[in-house]
């Protein structure tokens, strides 16, 4: 059966709207270009924006705590360096290029979600540092790829019995093709995708972020104890290492490399 890159996405801020993309410029040992370069960061954090170390995610504004994430709608145009944020009438524009846009995003952010002004978050960025879920694990796996096998989230979905949306794992790349979870199996093994060559490194262990449904912004499955009672275990999606530059675009055929 052939296999195909299905969507491409990155999340320039993390925990805020997935960016979808036609095709992709990779590097050697490199992520997703703009992917969690911005984070918003919780007050005595200590992140150092001048001296970044990677920190746990519960440090960073973020789904797993922060459903109202999903109703926001945001765009980040790497261009003009311009975050856009709505819900509602509620419509702003802020610079991340100043402190001070990067301060007025804060606040938005803030009102929004509710938080008191002493919980206010701050917006920070330390490139090329990345605000990834696994980059406490080490720096290689700051800058890996996230992929999503389509066919394990539609098994999964035919499991439970309901329908599960394969945003809910915010993943960078989604592919069709491989049978369901047998990506799970590929640690330490190697795939092409187009031009690119990737090794398979990491599970993605779920957590309560993909508890959320981005439509309505409730938790509405509870997706780690569904995988765990349904499939004894709680993957869902495997994190890749890029060993080769090139261009990756939707499309491109993706294989196992034997």
């Amino acid at each position: 059966m052939s296999s195909y890159v299905e969507n491409l996405y990155h999340y320039p801020i993390k925990g805020l709207t997935a960016q979808p993309l036609q095709k992709v410029a990779l590097s050697k040992g490199q992520g997703f270009p703009i992917d969690r370069a911005f984070g918003f960061a919780r007050p005595e954090s200590g992140f150092d924006p001048n001296d970044p170390k990677p920190l746990p995610k519960t440090k960073f504004v973020m789904l797993a705590r922060e459903e109202g994430l999903a109703l926001l709608d945001t765009h980040f145009d790497e261009v003009t360096e311009t975050l856009s944020i709505s819900r509602g009438r509620n419509k702003a524009s802020f610079d991340l290029a100043s402190s001070s846009g990067r301060e007025a995003a804060s606040s938005f952010l803030a009102d929004l979600l509710g938080f008191p002004p002493d919980l206010q978050p701050t917006l920070y960025s330390a490139e090329p540092h990345k605000f990834t879920d696994v980059s406490v694990v080490s720096p290689e796996m700051m800058n890996s790829v996230s992929l999503i096998n389509l066919n394990s989230v539609k098994h999964f979905s035919q499991v439970i019995g309901q329908s599960v949306d394969p945003a809910r794992f915010r993943g960078n790349l989604l592919f069709s093709g491989f049978p369901p979870f047998s990506e799970l199996d590929l640690v330490g093994q190697r795939i092409a995708l187009g031009e690119i060559e990737m090794k398979v490194v990491l599970r993605t262990k779920r957590c309560p972020a993909t508890q959320v449904n981005l439509q309505s912004g409730k938790r509405d499955l509870d997706i780690p104890k569904l995988l765990q009672e349904h499939l004894g275990h709680s993957n869902m999606g495997i994190y890749a290492e890029v060993l080769s530059s090139g261009n990756l675009k939707l499309g491109d055929e993706v294989r196992l490399i034997k």
